[in-house]
């Protein structure tokens, strides 16, 4: 049964169901698009490092490896699912993150032979020990070049600095070694765990009808047994493992990715998540002060940002970018955090970051693409979907600088550098 959710602040209409083989559907028809965007994604990532056995402790699988299966799912016996996708005139692709692995197309014609391809290739597993050891070459090769990428080695030295056991200080690929150790039988057995139809979500977006929709999934979802996988559980200390690390690579100037450990991270609401939006805008956005007096003195770029970066059991407040005394960017967002947590948040500064997200949130709804990754990251997250926009609507300047106290320390941080 087809349901409607209309949003209240931005009128859209989105239909949901939930298809009788177990998956999550939602489609958001828009009146004026041309083209369509589709996500089959499942709540599997890096840090999904286990499967079940019988004596419940566990069993850890290589690293990398549902980022393997990404890579392998495209293949089958009968050719590639991009060649498919080529004939149907659709781009596709795929991304495995921390915790989800997503499988994608954007099409301006042939909309519903490129989801029924979509939705074909990725319940048909197709692994051989001859394609699994070949790839293992092309992924090698893969994460060699990350190494070499002083972006990814900054961010992921980070994650290394702050997290004891946490997986998601653990490479998206693996390593060359660990990826070494996967078999056909490990893809097989981590695909049956996390590739159940109840585990995950297909979104689609543009022009498109829900009756469309689910007319396809009725053709090609095959029905799944009731099945959750086991939460990402793991006793990860509230400090961080060390507060500075340094590595030289071959840069024009010092890269840093700065984070501030966030306590005890649970599931998010969506006041949580309007809170993570407005923060960092706060802190260092274009308009704050801290931003203008980094700027004048030459401590950053236009290259800085901000964001809050999270999953399940970990969430981190990043700020990042190039600068030749990163420490002393280091030491006043650190002392910026401490004034506004201990003086409050002055009211035109709250406004004024307040509608800037509530702006970003929205104007980011106008393209297929960014409306289907916002549904995804609803769905993904346990919210109502679209109620972003409400929640920093009514978020009061009291219960964001609670969020600011509760959920940021300011001495509990990791500063990641990559010198020249």
């Amino acid at each position: 049964m087809i349901t409607t959710v209309t949003n209240p602040l931005t009128k859209d209409t989105l239909y949901t169901f939930t298809h009788q083989s177990g998956l999550p559907v939602v489609v958001w028809p828009m009146e004026h698009a041309t083209s369509a965007y589709a996500l089959f994604a499942t709540r599997y990532g890096s840090v999904h490092n286990t499967l079940p056995t019988p004596d419940g402790k566990g069993e850890t699988v290589p690293a990398g490896i549902a980022h393997y299966l990404e890579h392998k799912l495209f293949e089958s016996e009968e050719g590639d699912a991009f060649q498919r996708f080529a004939a149907t005139g659709a781009s596709a692709n795929a991304y495995t993150g921390f915790c989800r692995t997503a499988y994608l197309f954007h099409a301006t014609e042939n909309i519903l032979p490129s989801l029924e391809i979509l939705l074909d290739f990725v319940q048909h597993p197709y692994f051989t020990a001859e394609t699994v050891q070949k790839e293992q070459g092309i992924i090698g090769q893969e994460i060699r070049m990350c190494e070499d990428n002083p972006g990814r080695r900054v961010f992921l030295n980070l994650l290394q600095g702050m997290y004891h056991t946490h997986p998601v200080r653990i490479d998206i690929a693996g390593t060359v070694e660990s990826i070494s150790h996967i078999t056909p039988d490990l893809l097989y057995r981590c695909y049956e765990q996390y590739y159940n139809l109840h585990n995950m979500v297909l979104v689609v977006a543009g022009n498109i009808t829900a009756e469309q929709v689910e007319d396809a999934c009725d053709r090609l979802l095959k029905a799944a047994a009731p099945y959750t996988p086991s939460p990402v559980t793991t006793e990860e200390p509230e400090g961080v493992v060390q507060p500075l690390i340094e590595t030289k690579m071959p840069v024009a100037a010092p890269l840093f990715y700065l984070g501030y450990k966030e306590p005890a991270p649970a599931d998010r609401t969506p006041l949580e998540l309007a809170a993570s939006r407005i923060i960092p805008d706060l802190l260092v956005g274009k308009g704050s002060p801290l931003y203008t007096e980094l700027m004048e003195q030459g401590l950053i770029n236009n290259d800085f940002g901000a964001e809050y970066f999270y999953g399940p059991g970990f969430g981190v407040w990043l700020f990042a970018g190039e600068s030749a005394y990163p420490e002393r960017v280091e030491a006043a967002i650190t002392a910026e955090i401490r004034r506004l947590q201990k003086e409050g948040i002055d009211p035109a500064a709250f406004e004024a970051a307040k509608r800037g997200a509530y702006g970003r949130f929205v104007r980011g709804l106008d393209s297929p693409e960014d409306g289907a990754e916002t549904l995804l990251d609803n769905l993904l997250d346990g919210v109502p979907l679209l109620s972003e926009p409400e929640a920093i609507a009514s978020l009061t300047r009291a219960q964001l600088h609670r969020q600011l106290c509760e959920r940021i320390r300011a001495d509990n941080h990791t500063l990641s550098i990559v010198r020249p």
